[in-house]
C-alpha cells in the first residue's frame, strides 16, 4: 500500500519532458491527449471534452491490453510503464484545475487498474493514481466511482492484481468519509464481496494473488474499524455490525478459494490471515458460543437489515456458514482463538450440557456439511467438533418427555441430509466413517418420538441407493434398542404405566412396513429398479424379516405384519414381483460372460437369497392365519 509520500517520490522519479521534447511517439500521443482533455475541460466544452476523454481511455486500454497479451514482450512492458507514470506525473502537476481532476477521476480508475496485470512496477502507479483521485476528489463521489469501476472489472477481467488497486482504494476513501458512515459502507461491502467472490471462483491467478487480495480486503476491515471507533451511540453500533458482517464474508470466501485456486493448498498456510479475520470478532461483540448457535448473526442482521432490504444479504452470501467457519478454525488452531479471545473448551462444555443450544450449534454446521466447494479438511473438523458437543451421548440421559426439537427439526433434518452426502462423495474412508458416526449421534439426540420421523424423511429423499440401505439398517437398530427398552419395562413391575409402554413402540409400529413397501413397491409404480437399488432392496427385505421374525417370536403384532390382509399384500404386492424380476435379470445375464452380466448377477444373489427366505416366512405363516 502506497503512502503519499510514497507517491512524491513516484512522481519525482518518472518526471517525463513536455510533448514538445519527447522522443516517443507513444509517450507524445499521450501527452497531447492529456494535455486536450485539460483544455476541453477547463473551457466547458462537454462534448469535445467527453469524446476527448473517451478516446483517452481507448488509448490506455489498448497501451495495456498489448502488454498484458504479450508478456515475454518487454517492449510492450516498458510502453506500459512510461505511459503509466506519465499519467501519474501529468495529475500530480501542482497548477491542475480541479475540474480536470474531477472528470478524469470519473473515467481513469478502471484502465489504469488493467496496468496492474502487467507488472508490480504498473500496480504501485496505479494504486498511486487512484490515491491520487482519492485525496484531491470528493470521497463520497470516489467511493461510488470506484465501486463502479470494482464491478465492471471483476465481471471483465479475471485478475486479482487489476482488482487489488480500486480494493485499496475503497479502504483509503473509507477513512474519508465525514457523514453517512454507515450508509456509505453498506453500499460498498457487497460490492467487494462479489469481486472477491467472482475472482476466486473465476479467476486463474496463482494462490499467492490470490492472498494479497484477501490481504487487500481486509484493509477495507481495518478502515471500518478505524471509523467504528470515532463513533458513538447507535452509529457505532450499526457499523459495528456491518464490519462483523463483512468478516464473516470474509470467512465465506477464503475457504472457497482454497479450494477453487489449489485443491491440495494446506489449511495451515492461511492461518496468519484467519487470526486476523478473527481478531476483529471481538471488537464486533462476536462470541463463538453465539456464532455457532446463530444467535449474535440473528442480532447483527437485525441491527443491518432494513425491511425493505431482504436482498440484501444475497451478496454476502450465506453469513451463517461464515458463522460456523469462524468457529471451526479455532478448533483447527489455538492461534485463531486466541486471536477471537475465546476458550473453546468453555463453549463445547456449554453446548454439551444446553440441548437446545446444542441444536442450534448442529444446525449452523449444516452450513459446512452442505457447502460443496469447500475442503474436505475443514468438514473433517466440523465434524471433529461435533463428536466434541455431543460427547457422552447426551441424548440418551434425557427424558423424551420433557425434550421437544420441534422448533429445531427442520436444521436438524438438514444437518443429518448433508452428512449423508459427505458420506456419499467424500473419497476419504476414515472421513465417511465419521460422517457416519456424526448422524448416528445426532439421532440419538433427537427425541425418540420424533428420531423415527427423520430417519423416514431421509430414506424417502435420498436418491442414493446405499445411503438408503445404511438408513434402513439404522432404524432396524433402534427397533432392537426399542425392543430391549421394552423387555427391561415389563420385568420391572416399578415401570408398567401406559405412558413409557407408549414410548417403546415408537418404531415399532405400521409406518416401519411404509418404509419397506417405499423400497420394494416404489411410489411411481411397479418393482424397485435392479440392479441399481439393490443395496436399498437387499437392506429394507432384511428389514421385513426382522420384523416378522421378531414378532412371530414374541406373538405381538405391533407392526400388522402378522395380519392376513397384510401378509397376502406383501406376498401378492412386494415380493412375488420382485421375484419375477430378479428371476427375469438372472435368466438373461446368465449365458453372457462378460464382465458387466458377471458383476450384475453377483450384486443380486444375496438380494435372492434372502428374498426367497422372506417368501418361505410369509408363506408359512399364510398357512397358519385364520
Amino acid at each position: 500500500m502506497i503512502h503519499r509520500s510514497s507517491d512524491a517520490m513516484l512522481a519525482e522519479s518518472t518526471e517525463l519532458p513536455g510533448p514538445s521534447s519527447s522522443s516517443k511517439p507513444l509517450l507524445l500521443r499521450l501527452q497531447e491527449t492529456l494535455t486536450s482533455c485539460s483544455r476541453l475541460i477547463e473551457s466547458g466544452d462537454d462534448d469535445q471534452s467527453k469524446e476527448t476523454v473517451s478516446y483517452l481511455v481507448n488509448f490506455l486500454d489498448s497501451v495495456s491490453d498489448a502488454a498484458v497479451s504479450k508478456p515475454e514482450n518487454e517492449d510492450a512492458k516498458n510502453n506500459a510503464l512510461e505511459v503509466l507514470s506519465e499519467t501519474y506525473r501529468f495529475l500530480c502537476s501542482p497548477s491542475m484545475d480541479q475540474s480536470v481532476i474531477d472528470a478524469l477521476s470519473f473515467e481513469l480508475p478502471k484502465p489504469v487498474s488493467k496496468f496492474s496485470a502487467v507488472s508490480s512496477e504498473c500496480s504501485e502507479f496505479a494504486r498511486s493514481i487512484i490515491n491520487q483521485f482519492i485525496e484531491t476528489s470528493s470521497p463520497r463521489d470516489m467511493l461510488s466511482i470506484l465501486c463502479e469501476a470494482l464491478a465492471s472489472l471483476s465481471e471483465t477481467f479475471k485478475s486479482t492484481a487489476c482488482v487489488s488497486p480500486l480494493v485499496s482504494g475503497l479502504s483509503k476513501v473509507i477513512l474519508s468519509i465525514k457523514r453517512r458512515h454507515f450508509e456509505q459502507v453498506k453500499v460498498t461491502i457487497p460490492v467487494i464481496i462479489m469481486a472477491l467472490k467472482t475472482m476466486s471462483l473465476e479467476s486463474d491467478d496463482d494462490i499467492t494473488e490470490l492472498e494479497n487480495l484477501f490481504e487487500t480486503a481486509i484493509g477495507v476491515a481495518d478502515s471500518i474499524h478505524s471509523v467504528s471507533v470515532k463513533l458513538e451511540g447507535i452509529a457505532s453500533e450499526k457499523l459495528c455490525a456491518l464490519l462483523g458482517l463483512y468478516i464473516l464474508g470474509l470467512y465465506i470466501l477464503q475457504a472457497k478459494a482454497l479450494v477453487s485456486v489449489s485443491p491440495t493448498y494446506e489449511l495451515s498456510s492461511w492461518l496468519p490471515m484467519t487470526s486476523k479475520l478473527a481478531s476483529f470478532l471481538p471488537y464486533c461483540g462476536l462470541s463463538y458460543l453465539g456464532l455457532i448457535t446463530g444467535s449474535d448473526v440473528d442480532q447483527m442482521t437485525k441491527i443491518v437489515l432494513e425491511d425493505d432490504e431482504d436482498d440484501y444479504f444475497s451478496y454476502l452470501s450465506n453469513v451463517n456458514l461464515g458463522a460456523s467457519l469462524s468457529v471451526i478454525w479455532g478448533q483447527i488452531s489455538d492461534e485463531v482463538s486466541q486471536a477471537a479471545k475465546e476458550d473453546l473448551n468453555v463453549v463445547k462444555d456449554e453446548l454439551q450440557n444446553n440441548q437446545a443450544k446444542r441444536w442450534q450449534a448442529i444446525g449452523m454446521l449444516r452450513h459446512i456439511f452442505s457447502s460443496c466447494d469447500l475442503p474436505w479438511e475443514l468438514k473433517r473438523h466440523s465434524i471433529d467438533f461435533l463428536f466434541c458437543i455431543t460427547n457422552g451421548n447426551n441424548s440418551r440421559k434425557l427424558d423424551d418427555e420433557d425434550s421437544d426439537c420441534s422448533c429445531y427439526i427442520t436444521s436438524l433434518f438438514s444437518a443429518l441430509q448433508a452428512l449423508t452426502v459427505v458420506i456419499i462423495y467424500a473419497s476419504d474412508s476414515v472421513l465417511r466413517r465419521n460422517a457416519f458416526e456424526a448422524i448416528k449421534r445426532v439421532l440419538a439426540d433427537i427425541p425418540t418420538s420424533q428420531r423415527f420421523d427423520i430417519l423416514k424423511a431421509l430414506i424417502t429423499n435420498c436418491d442414493s441407493s446405499s445411503m438408503i440401505a445404511i438408513l434402513l439398517d439404522l432404524v432396524r437398530e433402534e427397533m432392537r434398542t426399542e425392543r430391549s427398552q421394552r423387555t427391561s419395562i415389563e420385568t420391572d413391575e416399578v415401570s408398567k404405566d401406559n405412558n413409557k409402554a407408549c414410548q417403546t413402540t415408537l418404531f415399532w409400529s405400521a409406518s416401519v412396513l411404509e418404509l419397506v413397501e417405499f423400497i420394494l413397491r416404489p411410489p411411481k409404480g411397479g418393482p424397485p429398479v435392479l440392479p441399481e437399488s439393490g443395496d436399498a432392496v437387499l437392506s429394507a427385505l432384511n428389514l421385513y424379516r426382522f420384523v416378522l421374525i421378531t414378532e412371530s417370536a414374541e406373538k405381538t403384532n405391533y407392526t400388522g405384519v402378522l395380519s392376513k390382509d397384510k401378509l397376502q399384500k406383501v406376498y401378492n404386492e412386494w415380493l412375488l414381483p420382485l421375484r419375477t424380476l430378479v428371476t427375469g435379470i438372472a435368466t438373461e445375464n446368465k449365458s453372457d460372460h462378460d464382465q458387466l452380466a458377471i458383476d450384475t448377477v453377483c450384486a443380486l444373489n444375496p438380494v435372492e437369497l434372502v428374498l426367497y427366505r422372506c417368501i418361505e416366512l410369509v408363506e408359512e405363516k399364510l398357512k397358519h392365519s385364520t
